[in-house]
Parts: structure tokens; sequence; C-alpha cells
């Protein structure tokens, strides 16, 4: 398969796909969304994969999606099937019949971050800093299983204040990842995970993560997660006056000075 954004590979019985924009720190693009997708159907329709790892070129494993592409401004239709479209991918790791591994490094940001949680098995870099700072640039979270893995205080916490420095220690005693690894023996640590499920009996792995995901789905999982979608949709397709002047400023000066700008507005007064 010939893609340009990402990497696939075979490693034994894993599957390995390397998110691959470097020079955007593999920020999520809708043509990478589209070849996600595909990387996705090979593994899953392959008998000889048995187990799937996510992990990123160069710098980062990902920034999260593309602000840049494919924003559908002033048009709810358009921006509702690209939020669809971006939940659906997150989704897919989380329902693949295959185990999804999921290894981290430099920067886990935003719905990149609702991917790595979404994967099965989540493995991080000792040098790595997550987050979903959606809140700080005017935007809703696409698939919200935050509270549903570290509950909803946490998750209240880390999201509506857009925390982006968490640590992979505290990501860890959150239930976010499952394991720390070095920076130089992540990939090493990952894929040698992803063989230790690749080896076992494959009905009962499968099985296994079905009857999880059911469990989950019959507390309402997916039908909360919908919810939150419509209201991310409502975010996203909402203009106000802050929102307005916060876009000018990105559009005119870049994501730093917009945040700065918002900060000025309500900086405590001098004493």
């Amino acid at each position: 398969m010939d893609f340009e954004t990402i990497n696939y590979r075979l490693e034994g019985p894993v599957a390995m796909i390397g998110l691959n924009r470097p020079d955007k720190l593999n920020a999520i693009s809708q043509q990478m969304v589209a070849e996600l997708n595909q990387a996705m159907d090979a593994a899953e329709a392959d008998d000889a994969v048995r187990s799937i790892l996510l992990y990123g070129e160069g710098k980062a494993f990902s920034a999260g999606f593309d602000i840049e592409a494919g924003t559908a401004d002033g048009d709810i239709t358009a921006k509702r099937a690209l939020l669809e479209n971006d939940f659906k991918l997150i989704m897919r790791f989380w329902d693949s019949p295959k185990p999804t591994i999921a290894a981290l490094h430099k920067y886990c940001l935003g719905s990149a971050l609702e991917i790595a949680m979404a994967c099965d098995i989540t493995l991080c870099a000792e040098n790595t800093r997550l987050g979903v700072p959606e809140v700080k640039f005017g935007s809703g979270i696409v698939a919200l299983l935050m509270p549903w893995i570290s509950g909803p205080k946490q998750a209240k916490e880390l999201l509506m204040s857009g925390n982006d420095r968490v640590t992979p220690e505290r990501a860890l005693q959150l239930g976010l990842i499952n394991q720390v690894s070095s920076e130089e023996e992540l990939l090493s640590d990952a894929l040698q995970t992803a063989h230790s499920l690749a080896i076992l009996d494959q009905t009962a792995v499968r099985l296994t993560k079905l009857a999880i995901n059911r469990s989950c789905d019959i507390m309402g999982l997916r039908q909360a997660l919908l919810q939150a979608l419509e209201l991310d949709v409502v975010i996203e397709t909402t203009e106000t006056a802050e929102s307005r002047q916060f876009n000018e400023v990105l559009a005119q000066d870049g994501l730093k000075a917009a945040l700065a700008w918002r900060e000025a507005q309500f900086a405590s007064p001098e004493s």
C-alpha cells in the first residue's frame, strides 16, 4: 500500500502503523484519517495480523487533529460530517476485533490522546506530555472517553482546564495509560506487548475484548459518547463575540498570540 501520511509494515504477526507527518508533529489531517482507515481495513482483513501497534514517527506521537484542515467553517452539516468522521476513526481502535496498542512519546495531545485511550493497551515514554487542550481554543471533545477511564472528577479537571502538561506518572495514576517506558525502549516494549497478545488464542482474546466493550455499552458508554459528540457539534458551530475575536487573532497572529489575547482579557487586576 502506498501511503503519504502514515507508514505501514508487518513485524511478524504485528501490524505497525506509524503516523508520519513529522514536520507537523504528526497532526492528523483528513488525508491521514483516510489512510489510517485504509490501514486498519488491511490489518483487520489480514489473517496473518494478530495485533495492531500505533506509534508516531519523528519527534512526537501526535499533536492531535489538524485544526487547519477541513474546518468547514459556517457549515453545520459539513462540520457534523467532519466530526463524525473523526469520531469513527477514534472508535475504530476501541472496536477493532484485534488488540490495539499505542506507543506515545514527547507529545500526545487533543484527539491523539483520545485515540490512545481508545486503544486496548497504551505505553508512554517518560518524556511525554499528554492532555486535551481543546477548550483553550474554543473546541470540544470528539470522543469523550476520559470520564469512563479516569472518572468524572479527574476528567473535569483535565478537560475543563485544557491541561496539556500531564506527566506519564499522572496519566498512569489516572488509568489513561498502562505502562511508562524509557524513550529508548518505548517502541521495543510496545512491540513486545503486541507480540505477547499476538501469540495468545485469538478467539479468546477477541471475545474477551468484545465482552469488556459490551459491558461498557450496557453501562451507557456508546450512547453517552454520541450525546457528547452532539454537544461538540454545538461547540464547534456556535460563534460568540469572544470566539470571533479569538479566531481573528488566531488567523492573523497565530495560536500563541490568540491565547495571550484571551488571558489578557481576564487577567487579575494588580493590587
